[in-house]
Formats: structure tokens, C-alpha cells, sequence
């Protein structure tokens, strides 16, 4: 009896361990891609992503890149101060997106042009993302807004 006992513990632990596992390795499968890693415009031209990779980069509309095409392409830099990547966005872009403020884009770098799926801009004057400031202060060029 408590051989039998103690052959059911064994056998629940090694269950429980198996379950925990392959629920580990199904939750990181599953995080795999919906992890946009950010970057800097300086750590993009410094060690280029492969083409294949989504990645989120922020930084400053350049001041005078800002270009809209025909449609709804639009065609700008973004810049942390220390270096320069071309944008390019097919989309309306947010309301508050204008050059020399802080944004955040998604895609992937095709080309040394970062093809931007998605946008996001400041939501008031004084606001910058969390990453474009720490970009921002790693060049040397943040300047807080309220001095």
C-alpha cells in the first residue's frame, strides 16, 4: 500500500512537471511574435535589423523631411540626433504627427527605408515616449520641456 502510494505521488510530480513545461514553451511560442523590440535611429544605421524582423522605432520627425505623396504615402526621417532613418507610411497619419515632435512607428527596415505599419505620435505638447526620451538622452540632444 504505501509503495502504491508513494509510486502515485511520483507519478502526479511528473505530470505537473510535464504540464508546466509545455505550457511554458506554448506561452513563449505564443509571445514570440507579439514581442516589437524598440530601437533607436542610431542603433538601427549602427546594427541593421534583417528585413524579416518587426521592430518599433522612435526618435524626432526630422524638421523639413516631412513629404506626402500621392494617396495616403507619406515619406519622413526620424532622427535621435546621432543619426537618420527614412520613413515611409501608408496611412493617415495621427492627428498631432508633425515635424520636429517625438514619435513611434512599427514595421521593419527594407532597404536602410523603415516601412512603418503603424504610427503613434504625442498626445499633448509636453508628452514624449518613455524610449524616445532615453534615446534622446543618450545622444546628449533631450531638452526637457518644462525648463
Amino acid at each position: 500500500m504505501k509503495n502504491l502510494k508513494k509510486q502515485r505521488r511520483i507519478q502526479v510530480i511528473a505530470l505537473a512537471v510535464v504540464a508546466l513545461v509545455v505550457s511554458t514553451v506554448a506561452i513563449g511560442t505564443a509571445l514570440k511574435d507579439g514581442i516589437n523590440y524598440f530601437r533607436s535611429p542610431s542603433q538601427v544605421v549602427e546594427t541593421p535589423p534583417p528585413a524579416s524582423e518587426v521592430f518599433r522605432i522612435g526618435g524626432l520627425v526630422e524638421d523639413g523631411s516631412l513629404i506626402r505623396g500621392q494617396g495616403e504615402v507619406v515619406r519622413f526621417s526620424v532622427t535621435d540626433g546621432g543619426a537618420t532613418v527614412p520613413v515611409t507610411f501608408t496611412g493617415v497619419l495621427p492627428d498631432l504627427f508633425e515635424e520636429n515632435q517625438g514619435m513611434v512607428g512599427t514595421g521593419s527596415l527594407v532597404n536602410g527605408v523603415f516601412e512603418a505599419s503603424e504610427i503613434l505620435a504625442k498626445h499633448d505638447e509636453t508628452y514624449m515616449p518613455k524610449e524616445v526620451v532615453d534615446a534622446l538622452k543618450e545622444q546628449g540632444v533631450y531638452q526637457d520641456p518644462e525648463s
